[in-house]
């Protein structure tokens, strides 16, 4: 019998998509075509149009009761595993999408009165640990991320004999499915910059900064040296994708709000620095990748960095932009180890400027992205998931009423 299998995200999914939203929408279709389930895809906020393999579905207020009920098994991120009693509490076989290390990004957000901003990361590990705990299997983004749940998971006793018996190596428990891309290369369908934002034009150098911009991220960096580029390259046009995020409860950041003042101090908006207010469709972010000749990912030296996944290097692979990257994470030492780019020390502007000048003026050839963009599909990425979504599982401690350290310390 064909498994019912409910896929969730906690953002809108429609045609503007934020990259937990794709990264739903695309492990949907793959549960679908490569598990042969009927994939119910819902989203707590909104839905809008359709999906080529997956029912889509709001999951709002008895609505969501109702689809747990009629689901064999569901995947959904840490946060609404925490929110939800049907998918918390319930029997339903569950998987958790741990790929992004929320409560690391949480440290970098900051807060005028310290013991605010203490309690908020409190508040985001209790989310994350009431979901170690609750779930049957557990997706991450890299054998890095993979070390450190895994510890996360020893610390709340789910590293236990029951679940290495017959898995020594706990790979039913953990698995690592990174953020993927399409299979077939990206097609321009229209220009996007040049020519259509003013102030770009067709000779112009432009280099793209994918997604959006957040506190754990160091678009000052890139903006200080685009000024000093700008002086013996004035053809140099910065571009920031996406400021506007689609999801209302995600406010703009403090970083977006500081780039934007020092690019007008700079004297830089509007010449060399350009931003666009929203956020890009999803369907049409191959005509803005592909309009650019270098894209950039900036970060600053912190715990987050070493356990991303930056799903917006991912794109610039896909669309063989060579990119300048702060390096620290594992994308960013495959791109620099593949020849895609270059990798420079966290905050070090005149090393981003020196980077752009040389991939501007030689970059490196298409198809050595091809190899990395293979390997990255979403087909290949989530056969891990699609083979615990043909015969979802409950986790033997949680079958066996295992006792967690906290629970046997009280008895």
């Amino acid at each position: 019998m064909r498994k019912r299998l409910l896929v969730f995200s906690t953002d809108p999914i429609g045609p503007e998509m934020p990259g937990p939203a794709i990264r739903a929408w695309h492990l949907a279709d793959a549960l679908a075509t490569g598990a042969g389930a009927d994939v119910v895809l819902a989203s707590t906020v909104s839905v809008e149009g359709s999906h080529p393999s997956a029912d889509l579905r709001h999951a709002h207020g008895p609505a969501l009761s109702e689809m747990v009920e009629e689901a064999d098994a569901c995947f959904a991120p840490s946060a609404l595993v925490y929110m939800a009693d049907e998918l918390r509490e319930g029997a339903k076989p569950v998987a958790v999408d741990i790929y992004d290390p929320y409560h690391l990004e949480n440290l970098e957000m900051g807060a005028a009165v310290p013991a605010d901003h203490d309690l908020s990361v409190a508040r985001q590990s209790g989310v994350l640990n009431a979901a170690l705990r609750r779930g049957d299997y557990f997706t991450c983004a890299s054998e890095r991320q993979r070390d450190f749940w895994l510890g996360s998971l020893a610390a709340l006793g789910r590293v236990n004999p029951y679940n290495s018996a017959g898995d020594p190596t706990l790979s039913r428990l953990v698995s690592v499915v990174p953020f993927g891309l399409p299979p077939a290369p990206p097609v321009r369908r229209a220009p996007a910059l040049r020519g259509v934002l003013p102030g770009i034009g067709a000779g112009d150098k432009v280099i793209l900064w994918g997604g959006g911009v957040y506190n754990w991220l160091d678009p000052a960096s890139v903006v200080r040296a685009v000024a000093r580029l700008a002086t013996r390259a004035p053809e140099v046009r910065l571009v920031f994708m996406g400021m506007g995020h689609p999801n209302p409860s995600v406010p703009e950041m403090g970083a977006a709000t500081e780039v934007r003042r020092l690019a007008g101090d700079l004297g830089l908006t509007g010449k060399h620095v350009f931003f666009n207010a929203g956020w890009v469709p999803y369907e049409q972010r191959a005509d803005f990748l592909l309009d650019a000749d270098v894209a950039v990912s900036a970060h600053l030296d912190h715990l987050e960095t070493r356990y991303s996944f930056r799903s917006r290097v991912l794109d610039y692979i896909w669309a063989g932009l060579p990119m300048v990257l702060t390096g620290g994470d594992v994308l960013a030492d495959e791109v620099a180890s593949g020849g895609l780019g270059k990798a420079v020390a966290p905050g070090d502007e005149r090393a981003i400027e020196q980077a752009l000048a040389e991939l501007l003026a030689s970059p490196p050839p298409k198809e050595r992205f091809a190899l990395l963009a293979r390997r990255y599909s979403w087909e290949e990425v989530a056969r891990p998931l699609v083979e615990w979504g043909r015969d979802p599982r409950r986790a033997p401690d949680l079958v066996a009423g295992h006792a967690l350290p906290d629970e046997a310390a009280a008895r």
